[in-house]
């Protein structure tokens, strides 16, 4: 971009009459980032980046700060803070201030936090004498607070898996309010969490699509005992970490340039992994060797976040455009999610991706590689399905659906993710919704996700938004800042917006709980 492209970008970008002062500022930075040169790359990678056959996810030309940061707030907490002169907390309210003051100075891709821990968890210590009244005031204001000052549909918060008060006060404070923010992830135990709890989650789902809920016998597997945390769009990344940087490959692309798939499987993917691969060392190298954010930040030198915790996510989407190319052009007349040769086919893909990643050691990476991530899509992207995902509005039952994806589960340590749009006549049959949650988990999904129709909070790709936001934010704007994104996600003219899922009823619900 030339002076002249820059200037008139941030021309039309502080006389948008949608975008508050904030959001302008906010912009403007974004828009001077991205006049740097890029980081170096091989002239095959950068083609492969300018094709978008691989995509950097615009986090910027020279990355500054990790994309995803997950600090170990318990510690911070109880060890104060000497940088931003805050003693160790000692009541619950000296907690919630500590936690307030700590959001503005974490880091992300997005400006704003997007994790803010696991809030029972760290503030259960800090509970004292109050009494339930009490605590449901205070937090009530705390989740406010967030909302108003942090509006972005992207921080994200965790709960459980144990059953304590301040997890029902959480659960019930997010289903009173319906905000967008903070998205909100219930991590589930079948050793630890009781049915009532999960009961009282799969209630607030019914109602604000949230939260997501965590299947934590799996994904603790694939982290220590420090423990993981979800952020963003399902993120699952080590606490005292986080992710680094993410890149994707568009499956769909490398399919079109494929022959075949044996072509597809022996040549055009492999390449294409490590021409991301490549992308990722090269923004992996310019972040840990030259923007000195692992020498300087007070989060490394107070022992809240490790360098060596964070890790790339190795991302890939449009599973589903790609196994239907490929059966088109082997003449096979199966489609992903509905056919199980289909279906076969995307597995064999997940497990090449799997070991790709795994047998590609990467410098600057928690264990020394990259973790795999089925990334859930942006805003931007037109004729793709995120991740794994059935095509919107070619959702079989909630029961087909669930088995038509949950072997990928175990490959994508980082993240994957589905949403079954359920009728809205489940919320007089919650425990059909719970039943299918809890086979889910049995049978090897990480994660579990509905949205209800009929709602005006909903997800689109992994975060939330209100359709009323959305309704009118092309006259009013809007004060959360991801409401755009909703807004862009929702006018893809190729059918693929999220707003064509068709809801569908639970059936079958008693063969998905015997298996």
């Amino acid at each position: 971009m030339n002076m002249t492209e820059f200037q008139n970008n941030c021309y039309k970008i502080v006389t948008d009459p949608n975008l508050s002062p904030k959001q302008k500022s906010h912009l403007l930075a974004l828009a001077a980032e991205n006049n740097l040169p890029y980081v170096d790359l091989d002239s095959e990678t950068q083609q492969a980046l300018n094709e978008r056959v691989i995509c950097d996810m615009y986090e910027g030309n020279a990355p500054y700060k990790p994309r995803y940061v997950l600090p170990d707030y318990a510690k911070f907490l109880k060890q104060g803070s000497q940088w931003l002169e805050l003693e160790p907390a000692k009541t619950f309210d000296d907690a919630i201030n500590m936690l307030t003051i700590a959001y503005h100075h974490v880091p992300s891709v997005t400006s704003m936090p997007v994790y803010l821990g696991c809030l029972d968890q760290i503030l259960l210590p800090y509970i004292g004498n109050l009494n339930e009244d009490e605590l449901y005031d205070r937090l009530k204001h705390f989740w406010i607070m967030l909302d108003r000052n942090l509006p972005d549909a992207f921080m994200h918060a965790n709960i459980g898996p144990t059953d304590n008060i301040l997890c029902r006060i959480l659960l019930r404070i997010d289903k009173e309010l319906k905000q967008v923010a903070p998205n909100l992830t219930f991590i589930y135990d079948e050793k630890v969490t009781s049915e009532e709890l999960l009961s009282l989650a799969i209630d607030n789902i019914c109602y604000t699509a949230k939260p997501h809920i965590a299947n934590n016998k799996i994904i603790a597997k694939d982290f220590d005992e420090k423990g993981y945390g979800v952020v963003s769009c399902y993120n699952s990344l080590p606490i005292a970490g986080g992710g680094s940087t993410l890149a994707r490959i568009n499956l769909k692309e490398v399919a079109l340039r494929s022959k075949n798939i044996d072509d597809f499987l022996q040549n055009t993917l492999p390449y294409y992994c490590q021409l991301q691969l490549n992308l990722i060392k090269a923004r992996s190298e310019f972040l840990y060797e030259k923007s000195n954010f692992f020498s300087n930040s007070f989060l490394i030198k107070e022992g809240l976040i490790d360098a060596d915790r964070f890790a790339p996510m190795f991302g890939i989407y449009a599973m589903a455009e790609a196994v239907n190319i490929l059966q088109e052009k082997s003449n096979i007349a199966g489609r992903y999610g509905q056919d199980e040769k289909a279906n076969e086919l995307a597995l064999t893909i997940s497990k090449q991706l799997a070991e790709f990643v795994d047998n590609h050691a990467v410098k600057h990476a928690w264990k020394g590689k990259a973790m795999l991530h089925a990334q859930s899509g942006i805003s931007s992207d037109r004729g793709t399905t995120p991740g794994l995902r059935i095509p919107y509005g070619q959702e079989p039952d909630p029961v087909s659906h669930i088995m038509a994806v949950f072997k990928h589960h175990h490959y994508y340590s980082s993240g994957i993710s589905d949403i079954l749009t359920i009728d809205e006549t489940i919320k007089n049959n919650q425990s059909a919704l719970l039943q299918i949650c809890k086979a889910a988990f049995q049978i090897g999904f990480r994660e579990f996700t509905a949205n209800i129709s009929g709602n005006d909070l909903v997800r689109v790709t992994g975060y939330m938004v209100r359709l009323s936001d959305m309704a009118k934010y092309k006259q009013e704007g809007s004060r959360i800042n991801t409401t755009f994104l909703g807004s862009e996600a929702a006018d893809d003219a190729d059918g693929n917006s999220y707003l064509c899922r068709t809801p569908r009823v639970i059936s079958h619900e008693q063969i998905m709980g015997n298996r």
